[in-house]
């Protein structure tokens, strides 16, 4: 049985180790394993401390760890502790991006992209956390740049920021979809000059056009309804609609807050919001609003 008094061949602490002689001769030869003396021959010999330098190495090394790292180790100017945290902040940022690979894969997988969408859902997916938020601020500052702190509207730019920190584990080819559509949405002037639009007209003095005062789930039952069985808004049949949902007197103005404040792409930004945060998705609304307006129109009509 060996000692710590013990000298050891490169070959022995092959063989009490598992690693291969050359292995430990390249460790050695970069300062992790120094020998503790040489043979008559000259070979390397090293003592029990060595096997234990060994044993340490390896499991850096099997960690993740560079060479430096691990030399830093050893020599004590720096802690296992501060390396082991550092590594996990490597480690996890790697598994973020293997995350969002293996997620835009999926999607190509079930969807079939074309190679030029494929290229920008994954440039698209490797954003960070921070990176993706700030696409949002920067459309949400632009929308409702100028507007009174204390305003309404305020709340609503609050809720359209709400981006989750960081898609999840697993996520589903409905948010990576999700990700990608919400991210081109934003960057389209015209839904950009849009929901400007909308901001400002919730903002101005006189009455209060952005406030809702439609009977929302009225309007869903009955233009809803009206559209799904194809009544042209125009016909007897739809003005009989309009009057159940819409007293003659309180047309124009109903139809000058519908038409500012209803957009499919509006709703949709919404609905991705909730996909990306694995909300339970919503039907649309807009196309019963975007009926009505149409028997609004029709009945304002000579």
């Amino acid at each position: 049985m060996s000692t710590d008094a013990e000298l050891f061949s490169i070959g022995q602490l092959a063989a009490r180790t598992g690693l291969t002689s050359r292995t430990i001769r390249f460790w050695s030869d970069a300062g992790l394993v120094p020998p503790a003396g040489r043979s008559a021959s000259g070979y390397r010999l090293y003592d029990a401390e060595a096997v234990a330098r060994l044993e340490l190495v390896r499991t850096l090394r099997e960690l993740g760890l560079g060479l430096e790292v691990v030399r830093a180790v050893l020599s004590r100017t720096t802690t296992l502790a501060q390396v082991a945290a550092a590594h996990v902040a490597v480690l996890d940022e790697q598994i973020r991006i293997l995350r969002l690979r293996r997620a835009v894969l999926s999607t190509v997988a079930i969807r079939g992209n074309t190679i030029e969408e494929t290229l920008i859902m994954h440039k698209l997916a490797r954003l960070s956390a921070q990176e993706r938020q700030q696409m949002i601020d920067d459309f949400v500052d632009g929308v409702f740049a100028g507007v009174d702190p204390q305003a309404p509207g305020t709340g609503i730019a609050r809720r359209m920021r709400q981006l989750p920190a960081e898609l999840p584990d697993d996520p589903t080819p409905e948010q990576v979809d999700a990700w990608v559509e919400l991210a081109e949405l934003i960057a389209d002037p015209d839904f950009q000059q849009r929901a400007r639009t909308m901001a400002v007209a919730g903002r101005q003095p006189g009455p209060r056009t952005g406030e809702q005062t439609l009977d929302y789930r009225a309007v869903l039952e009955h233009a809803g309804q009206a559209l799904a069985d194809r009544i042209a808004p125009g016909s007897a049949a739809g003005q009989s609609v309009l009057d159940r949902l819409v007293p003659a007197a309180e047309r124009p103005r109903t139809l000058a807050q519908l038409e500012t404040f209803t957009d499919a792409r509006v709703e949709r930004y919404w609905q991705l919001l909730a996909v990306l945060n694995g909300q339970p998705s919503f039907p649309p609304a807009v196309p019963a609003f975007e009926w009505l307006i149409a028997a609004l129109r029709a009945a304002s009509r000579p």
